[in-house]
């Protein structure tokens, strides 16, 4: 049960997204480091496919930004950054509570054997 296809893409989505969190948090810490550059967290391309094999089981990608930079070569965007640490932090309490759900009735099955 806790090795089917489901779980371990619910496992890869949460090391993913985690994965994400940091590097926005990274990016917001250097918003103003000339030269940075904004990494970028990639991972659902590749847990779609992997799902779709009968796996599961993948490990994000980091790359840096594309985007375009300041004067100081700097390209990190707040508002993006911002936007995107609400979307992954919801997904990420999304992704949680399936695997609790999947854990509590895992726990519920057992108590009544």
């Amino acid at each position: 049960m806790f090795d089917s296809v489901t779980t371990t893409a619910l496992t890869s989505a949460l090391d993913g997204l985690s994965q994400r969190q940091r590097a926005i948090a990274d990016n917001i810490a250097n918003v103003n480091t000339s030269g940075y550059r904004a990494k970028v967290v990639a991972f659902e391309d590749a847990l779609a496919a992997s799902v779709a094999r009968g796996d599961g089981d993948v490990a994000p990608a980091v790359t840096e930004s594309r985007a375009a930079t300041r004067l100081n070569g700097n390209n990190v965007n707040l508002d993006t950054e911002t936007l995107t640490n609400i979307e992954t932090v919801l997904r990420y309490q999304f992704a949680s509570q399936a695997v609790g759900g999947t854990f509590s009735s895992v726990q519920t099955a057992l108590r009544t054997s």
